[in-house]
């Protein structure tokens, strides 16, 4: 367990916005920070980051929390993995008691298979650096490639030894079970046998973006097996490779500083390149890029630049990959190397300075560098140039910006040396292939006419609970203004000299907080909604004992669900708006109305929507009562008190 004095300090030390920085592109607006949703596929901000409270707000999945609620969202951790992390980031030392075996047991199974590999990734690296045969074959290798000892210690390089289990019996050994090491792949199991997937090969450990352990890939030293000469990790519930980038985690921030990424194809290439200084560079592992791996550079830039080998099979892999860059709105440009180079061997040859300049030479944005070479290919052949513009305009039909599109056309109308209205004429001919595919997988088939009904239609109109949003308004105004002073007007029977009762205006100071907390204790009014009802309670007790409230501290107070619907309400401030809430009697703050109006209509809304259920419950019941005397005075009550509160109401909103 770890100690209370270090989850406060971790707490206490942890910056939200450069936690999240390490993971998402953040750009400041206002006293905010904005980016794209790592949670969803988005191209337009909808991120937001409070450094001010403390918390953030991902509008698109409606997720939402602290430092420590985003970790455990974004890369899954459990609480106490995701305070270690933010120690680690701080260095904070971790107070920590020994865990008991039924402590241990309880670990999740994911959690299980993250121990595991890492676990995996100690033996090999330590195999590496201290056994003979280690030293002797994989050190021999990884000098060969020119690595420096400090290089592999970074990317934490390792070997298994060429021996059948000499990984699976170590392991099992020190206790982890056969289950784990088999479900991540690191060892094989057939019938009562049980063996080394990585025997005898060189081991590139590769991580998340935070830096977890998530599988392997392995290369064999000796040619003369028939073996693959690369292989990774299987599929398993913490690796997808798909969804990975190797070297992700080393080139983060070195991307988000440069604004640009250089795409690679191998491990090798990834660590040659940031040993020799260039550390914006991360690579598909060899298998062909995907739409997750794009958007995972797309939160931390908007620039990618594709280095392929200077090969023809490079060239077609290069163009393979730019259409799926552009569909995730990114700007590409392509470097190819010289004839028989890749990343890997140019690196070695030549300094930082030398490989930038060659970089900024050479690398081209993707029209050009598609013209060049499809040109090439149809030189002469007018039908294979028809093929290569047709080509040529797939791609920018891919771009989602419609300036950055015509642009586009602009240029390749220069280089192609054919009209921009054919081009156009071509773009619109693919839109409209493009869209008619589209209608056919989504439209009903002709033998089933779609039709839509009234009723059908009417059912499809959103419809409000006033109940819940006013409760939220409630919970908004005590986040927002708790501890404001207010003067609060409100309306008092009295009676006058002739015995008349009439309604008259009396003025109070009171705290926000107060004017709610007293408010619903006099009508006995309790919350609906658990959440909000949990919510209320903790923030009315924090603010009687702190006599002020503080954002950040009362969110690291709460549990998860209750720490996201505090960043939702607290960042939504500025983002949500309700219409046409008047015809349903909700009045809600403009923003040229004071906070005590906001609160004053919202109790009083409140107020009056639950003696309004109350009546038309009352009203139900003497349809089922045949004694239903009592009943009707009751009602008459209560529409007198509904009269007064809309009196009340009717005179806040007129203020």
């Amino acid at each position: 367990m770890i100690s209370k004095e270090t989850i406060d300090k971790v707490f206490e030390t942890a910056r939200v916005e450069e936690v999240i920085g390490d993971f998402v592109q953040l750009k400041k607006s206002g006293s905010n920070y904005k980016g794209l949703s790592p949670f969803s596929d988005e191209r337009t901000p909808s991120f937001m980051v409070s450094p001010v409270k403390q918390i953030w707000k991902d509008f698109s999945s409606g997720k939402g929390g602290n430092a420590v609620a985003f970790l455990m969202e974004h890369e899954h951790f459990t609480y106490p993995e995701a305070i270690k992390y933010l120690a680690k980031k701080y260095n904070i030392e971790v107070d920590e008691t020994e865990q008991t075996d039924e402590q241990k047991e309880a670990a999740n199974e994911r959690e299980s298979l993250y121990l595991v590999s890492e676990y995996a990734r100690d033996y090999y690296h330590s195999t590496l650096l201290k056994s003979e045969q280690g030293k002797a074959i994989g050190g021999t290798y990884f000098k060969e490639r020119g690595f420096t000892e400090e290089t592999v210690k970074k990317f934490e390089l390792g070997y298994n030894p060429d021996q059948w289990d000499a990984f699976t019996s170590e392991a099992l050994r020190k206790g982890y079970k056969l289950e784990f090491l088999q479900k991540t792949g690191l060892s094989i199991v057939k019938e009562e046998r049980q063996f080394d997937r990585f025997k005898g090969r060189v081991m590139f450990p590769i991580h998340s973006m935070s830096g977890r352990v998530l599988g392997f890939g392995g290369r064999i030293l000796d040619s003369s097996k028939k073996a693959a000469k690369y292989l990774n990790s299987p599929e398993s519930d913490i690796y997808h490779k798909s969804k990975v980038l190797y070297g992700i985690y080393y080139a983060k921030k070195a991307i988000a500083k440069e604004d640009n990424c250089f795409l690679v194809e191998g491990y090798t290439d990834v660590i040659q390149m940031y040993q020799t200084g260039i550390e914006n560079v991360v690579s598909s592992s060899g298998t062909a890029l995907t739409p997750e791996q794009i958007r995972l550079i797309n939160r931390l830039t908007k620039n990618i630049t594709v280095l392929f080998d200077g090969d023809a099979a490079g060239q077609r892999a290069a163009i393979r990959g730019i259409d799926l860059i552009l569909e995730q709105g990114m700007n590409v440009k392509v470097c190819s190397f010289p004839e028989g180079e890749d990343p890997d061997s140019f690196s070695r040859k030549h300094s930082q300075e030398e490989i930038r300049s060659y970089f900024s030479e050479n690398a081209k944005d993707f029209i050009q560098y598609k013209a060049n070479l499809l040109v090439e290919e149809a030189a002469g052949d007018p039908v294979k140039k028809a093929g290569t513009v047709r080509d040529m305009v797939e791609s920018i039909s891919k771009i989602p910006d419609t300036i950055k599109r015509e642009i586009y056309i602009q240029e390749c109308s220069r280089i192609m040396e054919i009209s921009e209205d054919v081009l156009y004429n071509t773009l619109a001919q693919i839109f409209n292939k493009n869209k008619k595919e589209a209608g056919k997988k989504s439209k009903p088939s002709s033998s089933e006419p779609f039709t839509v009904v009234p009723n059908e239609l009417a059912s499809s109109v959103e419809k409000v609970d006033v109940l819940y949003e006013l409760e939220k308004k409630l919970i908004e105004a005590l986040l927002l203004y708790g501890n404001v002073e207010e003067e609060f007007e409100d309306l008092v029977l009295k009676e006058t000299e002739e015995g008349v009762l009439e309604l008259e205006p009396i003025v109070q100071k009171a705290k926000v907080f107060e004017k709610i907390y007293l408010d619903l204790q006099d009508d006995e009014v309790a919350f609906t909604n658990n959440l909000f009802k949990s919510l209320y309670s903790k923030i009315i007790n924090h603010l009687h004992k702190e006599n002020e409230l503080k954002i950040k501290n009362l969110v690291n107070e709460l549990d998860p669900e209750e720490s996201s619907e505090i960043s939702n309400i607290v960042l939504n401030d500025e983002k949500y708006l309700l219409h046409r809430w008047e015809t349903k009697e909700v009045y809600v703050k403009q923003k040229d109305k004071s906070v005590a109006q906001l609160v004053t209509e919202t109790v009083l809304s409140l107020r009056k929507y639950l003696i309004t259920q109350k009546i038309e419950e009352l009203s139900q019941q003497t349809k089922e009562s045949t004694s239903n005397k009592d009943i009707l005075l009751d009602i008459l009550d209560y529409q007198s008190l509904n009269t007064l509160l809309g009196t009340k109401l009717g005179r806040v909103l007129s203020v």
